[in-house]
């Protein structure tokens, strides 16, 4: 399901494309804002752990049959070439702002700032998956060279 299965790279990107991980991370992003929100700077260290253990602490995907699934490994294929689809690097951008957006909001406690930036964040990532999907399915369509 990986183009390289020897890296390790790739082998981060099969277990992080364990449905359970990546939803998990995705609906995780909202701890982001705690720390800037609460002033409790430390929070970052139990966040940032479970950003960094979660692809590792679940199995690797073993089924592309997952919306989750077919989303990452097609990130994963972007990521070698993000250049070759423009759209979905203006969208990365896009999502990348207003997570930043959130936070900054986040930090001036700014309820209606933090909700709506994580809202556009969360539904943009969410398009981001679908294009990744599609790019997939693509992919696993095309004839071997």
């Amino acid at each position: 399901m990986v183009a390289s299965r020897d890296d390790f790279y790739a082998r981060l990107f099969q277990r992080h494309a364990h449905p359970f991980s990546a939803w998990s991370r995705l609906l995780s992003a909202p701890l982001l804002l705690v720390p800037l929100w609460t002033r409790r700077w430390w929070l970052y260290l139990p966040i940032a752990a479970w950003f960094a253990f979660n692809p590792v602490i679940t199995p690797p995907a073993r089924n592309p049959s997952s919306f989750a699934t077919r989303a990452i490994l097609g990130e994963e294929s972007w990521t070698r070439d993000p250049t070759s689809e423009p759209k979905l690097l203006a969208l990365s951008a896009m999502a990348s702002g207003s997570l930043i957006g959130a936070m900054m909001a986040g930090y001036q406690r700014s309820k209606m700032g933090a909700v709506a930036g994580t809202g556009i964040f969360m539904a943009l990532t969410l398009w981001e998956w679908k294009l990744w999907a599609d790019r997939f399915d693509r992919e696993r369509r095309r004839p071997p060279i």
